[in-house]
């Protein structure tokens, strides 16, 4: 029988609240005061685990910056899966866009810290494409890479304008053409499209 998982520690509580507020309602929106409310605690706890609210933003951020699982699957599968991913995930009803691109738009340019984190997720989605296409042998993987993140991006800003999560499947059909120009045998990789509703909460 497997032990029961560790209680949070109080850290790890604020994280999560902020975490689950920032991405919801948006960071500016979203004070210090609040998350310590929703939890039940002082500022002053607050501060003792995180010093200021940018800590807490960094920390966010840094939460949300997960790396792309091993997979034992064909790399041109594991490329065309992340649009299936994303479709599942632009039908869930807490979806509200990339938290790093989100926090840019928030936050300015000129925020080092939050552009820094946010350029380098993104640069750890396009090194990833760039692997799985070296590992198929392509010619042309680097450009071809930033071309798949440009989808993946794509799809994101419009399913946020169309409610569709159906956008990450034209944007997977889009994909498959790159692919396959580039000598990638993709197979039937691609399955018929489906229309789809809007999200359930919308």
């Amino acid at each position: 029988m497997a032990p029961p998982p560790a209680p949070q520690t109080m850290k790890e509580r604020i994280l999560e609240t902020a975490d689950k507020l920032f991405y919801l309602q948006g960071i500016r929106a979203i004070g210090v005061d609040t998350i310590a409310a929703e939890i039940g605690i002082s500022k002053r706890t607050l501060y003792n685990h995180f010093p200021s609210k940018d800590a807490l933003i960094a920390a966010y951020l840094e939460r949300r910056f997960v790396h792309a699982r091993p997979s034992d699957k064909p790399p041109a599968e594991q490329i065309l899966a992340t649009f299936d991913s994303l479709e599942r995930r632009f039908a869930a009803k807490d979806f509200r866009g990339c938290p790093f691109v989100n926090a840019v738009a928030e936050l300015g340019p000129t925020d080092r810290a939050v552009k820094k984190i946010a350029i380098a997720f993104k640069e750890s989605r396009r090194v990833w494409f760039r692997e799985r296409l070296n590992e198929l042998g392509v010619s042309e993987a680097e450009a071809l890479a930033t071309q798949l993140v440009l989808l993946v991006d794509g799809s994101i800003a419009q399913d946020l304008v169309r409610d569709d999560p159906a956008m990450a499947r034209a944007a997977k059909e889009a994909a498959t053409v790159l692919l396959r120009n580039a000598g990638v045998d993709v197979g039937k990789a691609v399955k018929p499209a489906v229309k789809r509703g809007k999200r359930a909460s919308q």
